[in-house]
């Protein structure tokens, strides 16, 4: 291409643009016509942007609750733009189980407060791995396609959007310019601009129209990627409640609050950490003093014991998890509290620590 048709095609060029700054400024005046969409496209163009605005807030907000650290929401990020892999962090309920198991094992297993911490460091554990399985889960089968939305198809669909405003505005620019023609040859000139203007437009209006008509499908995408999430979150809380069964089962049921019978606990579980009415918890309602030679036990069952337990008084026996023992209750006894033999030695031990076997 020669010098003489570089500068004319950037003159073109130019002028192409003068004439749309033209169009455009004179439209925002009012003083300049403009080519309307029909009603059904007028309904696709905002049925789109609705989908982009509250995809990208479903977006922001559920990676919110995934990882409610926005400090690490960036981080991730960063490394997903430098195309590293992500750290592998410790959740916050794994932390929790570490500290606990860490704690309890110090304290000593043998104890009830450490076997206690144990099994519930065990249990927080649990939760964190579910927790770290539902986050990837979620990320996998629901953000990862809503991004991929955003950056592919509603970046094109943008794209092409823009595309058919300036292609509007060459045709709106062309009908004006026939009007304003006055000789035969301008406006013989200004039909052809027009005629060409009309087929660029309606081109980029049809293909426009098919990618909006594209957002059907994505709606329908979105609802199965919509369902993996909530199943995800389903099956997360569902662990997290077994895994709570499992350590409650465990621990025993304690009714906080109360103590039946108007026993009082040993000085030895009365701390400042004790929950509400200085009832602790982790430990039983202290046995009412009783004679055990005078009493008398109902039929003898034998039971076996759900963890250990460190007797506080020389009236309880301890126990050792696993072990079975006889028990039967006595008249005058809390109802929280068990008879218990073995090996020749008797004393009240916490029913909340056994499973008694039929």
């Amino acid at each position: 291409m020669d010098m003489k048709s570089k500068l004319n095609k950037f003159a073109g060029g130019a002028g192409t643009l003068f004439n749309r700054a033209v169009q455009f400024t004179e439209e925002k005046l009012g003083s300049a016509e403009k080519t309307e969409l029909d009603a059904h496209f007028e309904n696709l163009l905002q049925r789109a942007e609705k989908t982009r605005i509250w995809t990208e807030r479903v977006l922001k907000q559920t990676e919110a609750v995934l990882q409610p650290n926005p400090n690490q929401r960036m981080e991730d990020l960063l490394y997903e733009k430098l195309e590293k892999k992500k750290k592998d962090r410790v959740t916050n309920a794994e932390q929790l189980g570490l500290y606990m198991v860490d704690s309890g094992n110090d304290f000593g297993p043998g104890t009830s407060y450490g076997n206690a911490l144990i099994k519930c460091g065990q249990a927080e554990i649990k939760i964190g791995t579910a927790e770290r399985e539902f986050v990837t889960q979620s990320v996998n089968n629901f953000l990862q396609p809503l991004r991929n939305f955003l950056e592919g198809d509603m970046k094109t669909i943008m794209k092409e959007k823009r595309l058919l405003e300036v292609k509007r505005l060459d045709l709106d620019a062309a009908k004006s310019r026939l009007r304003k023609a006055k000789s035969p040859n301008a406006q013989q000139q200004a039909e052809a601009d027009l005629r060409a203007a009309q087929t660029e437009f309606d081109r980029q209006a049809e293909i426009t129209k098919i990618l909006l008509e594209g957002i059907n499908s994505t709606h329908a995408h979105h609802l199965r990627c919509l369902n993996d999430f909530i199943e995800a979150q389903m099956t997360y809380y569902a662990q997290c409640q077994q895994h709570m069964v499992d350590l409650q089962r465990q621990l025993g049921s304690y009714s906080v609050g109360s103590n039946v019978g108007g026993g009082n606990l040993p000085n030895m579980h009365q701390s400042s950490s004790a929950f509400t009415n200085n009832i602790n918890p982790l430990e039983p309602s202290a046995p009412p003093a009783i004679q055990v030679t005078a009493a008398t036990p109902t039929e003898k069952k034998q039971a076996r014991v759900l963890y250990d337990y460190e007797a506080a008084n020389s009236s309880e026996l301890s126990l050792l998890a696993d072990e079975l023992i006889m028990v039967y209750s006595v008249a005058g006894l809390d109802p929280d509290w068990l008879m218990a033999e073995k090996k020749n030695t008797h004393g009240v031990v916490p029913l909340t620590y056994l499973e008694i076997l039929e």
